[in-house]
């Protein structure tokens, strides 16, 4: 599981992020060289390896989501949602919409149904465990064009007060 998770990330990586971490890597050996040839100034190496580390660790993270942020930009909203009587389900229509300058080849967009309590420590924590989950792929989203989306949720048997979110990954 954690090996296909693994090779589908690899498998999607673009050539900006091959760059963005071969940067990231080459800063931090260079700090790393740095800081051990002015090792006799202590401040300045310290400093020199601190950064050095906080550049391996949060320059290809950070990097990678604003850099994904960036170029595949898109905004997504949910236009309905309906609790159906007679089958336990819940049809969600959204709309899609790529903003970015460049062309989409494919859109996975995750659907969630979770809890709401009304005490807003309870409220953040069931975003985290949802009652139910779905992802619908979608495929070629000229820039600037927005697409209508359909989804179904069920079974969803949950009787109580529950909020919808809808998010699109798009590449």
């Amino acid at each position: 599981m954690i090996t296909d998770k693994l090779s589908s990330f690899i498998d999607n990586l673009i050539p900006y992020d091959y760059i963005l971490f071969g940067v990231s890597f080459s800063l931090f050996v260079l700090f790393i060289i740095l800081g051990i040839l002015l090792r006799h100034k202590t401040f300045i190496s310290v400093f020199l390896l601190l950064l050095a580390f906080i550049i391996i660790i949060f320059g290809p993270t950070l990097g990678y989501f604003k850099m994904h942020e960036y170029l595949f930009k898109n905004e997504v909203s949910i236009v309905s949602q309906k609790k159906l009587t007679f089958t336990k389900a819940v049809v969600i229509q959204a709309k899609l919409t790529n903003t970015s300058n460049k062309n989409f080849s494919i859109c996975k967009i995750y659907f969630e149904a979770y809890k709401v309590s009304g005490n807003t420590i309870k409220d953040y924590i069931y975003k985290f465990k949802p009652l139910k989950q779905m992802s619908i792929l979608k495929y070629d989203l000229p820039k600037g064009q927005t697409i209508d989306i359909k989804a179904i949720l069920e079974p969803f048997t949950y009787t109580k007060d529950y909020n919808l979110s809808i998010k699109a990954s798009c590449r």
